[in-house]
């Protein structure tokens, strides 16, 4: 018993370690491509792991925040706050809905991220970021970048991972229950 709880702490650390250092990495080498409104962050693949373990979705959200620390240099500490409660909001959905497939595919699963991005960081950007009163126009076209970035990851990155993760193989690996 002991074993397993071990197994779950590791594997929380380094879930979360991947998704600062990914994000990080990226923002090194693509500057702007983490952090714009339509950005495209590669870690944000991880978010599939929610569908195979529930310890993912704490670890997401803590890799979250540790990635948009750097975010904080840059004028952002709202998205540390708002981007990580997108993430929480959209792996618990994730888990939940993760037996809904069509044609043994995830589809409504892989589409949280981009809701949830698309409603919260949609609105902290037209909320903080865009002066004058709360347009609801701009906030779908915010929202709207934003999600348009979380479905290229999703669907393109995250499909992949999710089909390499779900090899009978691999499943062995990510049970942490």
């Amino acid at each position: 018993m002991k074993n397993k709880k071990t197994m779950r702490i590791t594997m929380a650390a380094v879930i979360a370690a991947m998704y600062a250092a990914l994000t990080y990495a990226q923002g090194l080498l693509l500057p702007g491509t983490t952090t714009a409104a339509i950005q495209f962050r590669v870690s944000e693949a991880l978010n599939v792991l929610a569908l195979f373990t529930p310890a993912a979705i704490p670890s997401l959200t803590l890799g979250c925040v540790l990635s948009n620390l750097y975010s904080i240099g840059q004028g952002l500490p709202l998205d540390m706050i708002f981007g990580s409660l997108a993430t929480l909001g959209s792996t618990l959905c994730m888990y939940f809905l993760r037996n809904v497939k069509i044609k043994k595919y995830p589809l409504v699963a892989m589409l949280m991220p981009a809701i949830w991005n698309g409603v919260i960081v949609g609105w902290e950007i037209e909320t903080f970021f865009i002066e004058g009163k709360f347009n609801f126009s701009s906030f779908l076209i915010q929202g709207g970048y934003v999600a348009l970035g979380e479905l290229g990851v999703m669907l393109i990155l995250g499909s992949l991972l999710y089909f390499a993760l779900n090899r009978k193989e691999m499943k062995k690996y990510l049970d942490t229950k």
